[in-house]
């Protein structure tokens, strides 16, 4: 059955289920909570201390800085002729450490996180959306800083460039909301978050948008979450034409990579961004898929810095 009408259908019988769906929807799992196989291990909007304990030490085989510099200076060529504002570019990462898929999974420490069969862990610190009570939520991630540099919450907060880009997915995300509900708000804007991040913390940047739901809006399920995805938050804006872009530029598949997972418990709906995400390969590598939003202001060094960085265990 079609991805839509699966979810719909799930959704009219007010049947718990488990959902997980690929960056491009050609991939997904759909299966009744009590169905739902043991190798695939979830939990959903967990409350973690942000407070290190451990420091998981990964050995990066990263794209050398040359052939990212070249990607994101195509990227600006695209921003300066007008097809695109903000472009979430990605690359993988082959990782090496002692660490299963397993321990990994156990270790980490996250609001989201996932354990698909061998194949993929995922521990993500962003909502998708929120739906309880008829209303709709979502929660767009953009703009982090490291605590530890002086000011830290001043100077991301005052960052023109931090600022645009946020302001633009924000924008991007209530148009989004706009498709599938009625009274679309920004309930809070740029909002401080404090993430764990391997062996240091980050401010992370948030803002909470709102939307009202028709009564029957498990019948639609299907049709809301197709209607949003891919996410605004890991493609950019104009969603379909930055999509094309990215898809000419970075030259791999994302795969499941900056889809989504979640849960319908028969009243509520949580789901979430699959970024912060380990792969293992045909061969049994270790592949880890990271990057940023790249604007007209972007340092290219800087953006690759931060797709290193971004590169790491939570523990």
């Amino acid at each position: 059955m079609e991805l839509k009408n699966l979810l719909n259908k799930y959704g009219s019988k007010n049947e718990p289920f488990f959902f997980l769906i690929s960056y491009d929807l050609k991939n997904y799992t759909v299966k009744p909570l009590k169905e739902l196989d043991k190798n695939i291990q979830f939990e959903i909007h967990e409350k973690i201390s942000s407070k290190i304990d451990e420091n998981i030490e990964l050995e990066k085989h990263s794209i050398r800085f040359e052939e990212y510099e070249k990607k994101f200076e195509v990227l600006q060529e695209n921003i300066k002729e007008g097809n695109s504002y903000l472009l979430n570019l990605t690359t993988p990462t082959k990782i090496s450490t002692s660490l299963s898929l397993d321990e990994i999974y156990s270790k980490a420490k996250a609001k989201f996180k996932l354990k698909f069969y061998d194949d993929f862990v995922c521990f993500s610190p962003e909502r998708f959306i929120e739906i309880k009570k008829d209303k709709i939520y979502t929660y767009p991630m953009k703009g982090t800083i490291d605590a530890s540099i002086p000011n830290a919450q001043a100077r991301i907060l005052g960052d023109t460039k931090e600022m645009a880009e946020h302001t633009m997915v924000v924008d991007l995300l209530r148009n989004d909301l706009g498709i599938v509900s009625s009274k679309v708000r920004v309930e809070k804007f740029r909002y401080i978050e404090k993430i764990n991040a391997g062996n240091k913390q980050l401010l992370q940047i948030s803002s909470k948008i709102s939307g009202q739901l028709e009564k029957n809006w498990n019948e639609k399920i299907g049709d809301i979450i197709t209607s949003l995805l891919p996410a605004g938050s890991i493609t950019g804006t104009p969603k379909k034409k930055t999509v094309e872009i990215l898809n000419e530029v970075e030259k791999y598949d994302r795969g499941y990579y900056t889809g989504i997972f979640g849960v319908y418990d028969g009243k509520s709906l949580d789901s979430a961004v699959m970024i912060r995400f380990i792969e293992k390969n045909d061969k049994g590598e270790l592949i880890y898929k990271s990057g940023g939003g790249i604007t007209c202001d972007s340092n290219v060094k800087s953006e690759y810095q931060e797709l290193l960085d971004k590169i790491y265990v939570p523990a």
